[in-house]
């Protein structure tokens, strides 16, 4: 009879989630080049792309360039009927859900306080924003639309950084007092992004200093997280221009020292790696859990003579894919609170980066919180 029982729970389950209706969502903007993990299965959607998927509906993409929606409807089979030319024809049209932005960070907090406006959920690729002010400004117009505001990376998905996250919450590492996390590339011109992505990557007042907001943004949201939401106490950076022949406009290496009373995060982004690496090194009194990848972790406990080698648990949904967290996150399944990808958060990792980019431009150390 148990047996029984469970095999009927579990096709009430399975025939719920096939007639759940698909999450109605849109594209704003394609000039990030995350977008193209979205539209087929990559680190960045482990569960599948939007094309594929039956538990997501991509009804419109608001993109004014038509030779960049031309170029993204030839490999995807796009209708022409698919693209607006702005959010609010898009959103009077197909009614989205939410929209899923990939933009030029500049260009977020105009995007949020339209859809806000509308009643439109948003998550955007990393991250947030380029300035504090921009992002408090996205925060209180979340709250007047009463919207979700999310923000996803790639490492949010990393199940070997999930297992570090339950080690330290469990106690097994003792208080962390310290962690190094690394995140970079050979860096993005040599790597062959796309070109409209390398143009904003590059260009200062579009995505903000280079390698210190594009990879200087996983640290702090990591750290963030591991930290219950606590904000630094202070925060100290160094940028260089290694290549300034390449990046004439921004800095290609940073490293960004974030201070808390019984902790210290050293945050290292760089253009100038061998290839491309995402690893967080979590160091507590009574041991260390090493992410090396996306899966593969190495733990050292107190009395042990070296780290054993192992795999994070492979994540169940909703804490495995953005698109699953999203829908959750939406249909109140889950509570952002100070996760990885919540509001919250972000407008913390906002602050810190803000922080870290003034730290590098005048060599002091800069106290938090900033003035709002």
């Amino acid at each position: 009879m148990k047996k029984l029982m469970m095999v009927g729970a579990f096709l009430v389950a399975v025939l719920q989630t096939a007639s759940a209706a698909p999450l109605k969502v849109a594209i704003v903007g394609l000039e990030h080049g995350h977008v193209w993990g979205f539209f087929s299965k990559s680190a960045l959607t482990p569960a599948g792309g939007i094309m594929s998927r039956p538990d997501v509906e991509l009804v419109g993409i608001v993109e004014p360039d038509r030779a960049l929606f031309d170029k993204y409807s030839g490999r995807y089979r796009l209708a022409e009927t698919m693209r607006y030319d702005t959010i609010a024809e898009m959103v009077a049209k197909a009614h989205p859900q939410a929209a899923l932005v990939f933009t030029a960070p500049d260009k977020h907090r105009e995007i949020v306080e339209e859809c806000a406006k509308l009643g439109v959920n948003v998550m955007m690729e990393k991250p947030l924003a380029i300035t504090y002010a921009d992002a408090l400004a996205m925060q209180k117009a979340a709250e007047a639309g009463h919207i979700h505001v999310l923000v996803d990376y790639e490492t949010s998905w990393y199940a070997s950084n999930t297992e570090a996250y339950n080690l330290v919450k469990s106690g097994a590492l003792g208080p962390v007092v310290k962690t190094v996390i690394r995140d970079g590339h050979q860096g993005p011109k040599e790597i062959g992004v796309q070109p409209e992505f390398l143009s904003w990557l590059t260009d200062p007042k579009q995505g903000g200093d280079g390698a210190l907001i594009d990879f200087g943004c996983y640290g702090p949201d990591l750290m963030t997280w591991l930290m219950d939401g606590q904000a630094p106490t202070s925060v100290f950076a160094v940028t260089k221009r290694i290549k300034p022949d390449v990046y004439p406009k921004v800095d290609d290496e940073a490293d960004i020292v974030l201070s808390y009373p019984n902790a210290v995060a050293i945050i290292q982004g760089s253009w100038n790696w061998p290839f491309a690496q995402k690893q967080m090194d979590v160091y507590g009194k009574t041991g260390y859990a090493k992410a090396i990848d996306s899966t593969a972790i190495e733990v050292r406990k107190q009395g042990q003579d070296a780290g054993v080698m192992g795999k994070g648990t492979p994540l169940a949904a909703p804490y495995d894919d953005p698109l699953h967290y999203l829908e959750a996150v939406l249909s109140r399944a889950v509570d952002e609170g100070n996760s990885v990808s919540g509001l919250k958060t972000n407008v913390t990792v906002s602050e810190i980066l803000d922080a870290a980019r003034r730290s590098s431009l005048t060599g002091k150390v800069i106290t938090l919180p900033l003035l709002k």
